[in-house]
């Protein structure tokens, strides 16, 4: 087996695979990248059980064969190359030979076929988007969802697609977010909640990409297809929470402030927090925005006063200051609304602007309880 690639190309596609290998394997052949060769295809993949992901790249061969090579030994080596070609030929003795224009370098390598095979779903069904919309769908809801193992189901985002329109929604009982785009839709009824470490690597790759992405799912699996690669991921296990009814309906009171600022000031009073409950206080009334933190533990405390255009009952409502922080972070607007009922309901907060047709943002922050 002997195959000609290109030092740049290679270690461009195994940066991106070597995201799915964890850096401690219960199986040492996790620990490796399977290279697959078939004449001038070599597909590489690499797998952590739960996600395996695959490339397949061109190169100069009229061979056939499969290896298991060490992914940190092998990255760590190409990392050092400048571009040129380099040759790979698998000796007899156990051992890998890769020939550069200045060295030879052999690496011992294990027998292909102990990698784990990915599964192949059967009978999937299908659904196909562009690269940035799932991209964006996925950097707009993942951060809010959940780190609890004991709640394995609030810790992925969950995908809902209809004829209607794609829902991705996100939560962990303190935050939740729905991402929804009626601009594309699947051809028939599915739900299932993908976990967060495939998610992020898809986010990483497509976040540029205007390729199509091939969605398969059934049951317990999903595919995701574009470009010359593929990533096969088991599904989380579970009924997702009836989030609609945490979203509250009625919500008289209503806020309209520049997001920027709010953000900002949001930041800079939160500095002054309790350092366990991150709690910052907001108080409107009329055209002002009253935002207000107090540590009184150590005597430390802040208040600022913004402009805002604000409809409804004065009132005083506290939130955890990262909560809101993050949500604000993660919305492009030039301006946002904050919806609000009763201190003890969740705020909606909404971006006013910035968004494409058929592109929903909802994101609902649960209140803290506010010591008089």
């Amino acid at each position: 087996m002997k195959f000609i690639v290109s030092s740049t190309y290679l270690l461009k596609q195994l940066q991106v695979l070597g995201g799915v290998i964890n850096s401690s394997n219960t199986l040492p052949i996790l620990d490796n990248f399977l290279f697959e060769l078939d004449h001038s295809k070599l597909t590489v993949s690499a797998s952590d059980l739960e996600t395996t992901m695959a490339s397949t790249l061109d190169v100069e061969s009229d061979s056939e064969g499969s290896v298991a090579i060490p992914a940190r030994l092998l990255l760590d080596t190409l990392k050092t190359f400048p571009e040129q070609p380099l040759t790979f030929v698998v000796e007899e003795n156990n051992t890998i030979e890769i020939s550069s224009n200045h060295g030879k370098y052999a690496l011992a390598y294990a027998d292909g076929n102990e990698f784990p095979k990915a599964v192949a779903l059967e009978d999937p069904s299908k659904t196909v988007v562009t690269g940035d919309v799932l991209a964006t769908a996925i950097s707009k809801t993942i951060f809010a969802a959940g780190n609890d193992d004991l709640r394995p189901v609030m810790s992925g985002v969950f995908f809902q697609f209809s004829t209607e329109g794609l829902t991705f929604v996100a939560t962990d009982a303190h935050k939740l977010v729905k991402y929804t785009r009626e601009d594309i839709k699947a051809n028939q009824v599915a739900e299932f909640i993908m976990p967060k470490k495939p998610l992020n690597l898809l986010k990483g790759i497509l976040a540029a990409s205007e390729d199509d992405v091939t969605i398969e799912y059934n049951e317990s699996n999903a595919k995701f297809t574009f470009d010359n690669s593929e990533l096969i991921c088991r599904l989380i296990d579970g009924k997702y929470p009836n989030y609609e009814a945490v979203i509250p309906k009625e919500n008289p009171n209503k806020l309209t402030i520049d997001r920027t600022q709010f953000l900002n000031s949001v930041r800079r009073v939160s500095i002054f927090s309790n350092k366990t409950t991150h709690q910052i206080r907001l108080k409107i009334a009329g055209a002002e925005l009253n935002i207000s933190a107090e540590d009184v533990d150590y005597s430390n405390k802040a208040e600022e006063r913004l402009t805002c255009d604000y409809q409804g009952d004065d009132m005083q409502i506290g939130f955890n200051s990262r909560f809101l922080t993050e949500m604000l972070n993660n919305l492009n607007s030039d301006e946002v609304q904050l919806e609000m009922s009763m201190p003890n309901r969740a705020g909606i907060l909404t971006p006013i602007d910035g968004l494409d047709e058929g592109e929903h943002i909802t994101m609902l922050v649960m209140p803290v309880m506010l010591n008089s």
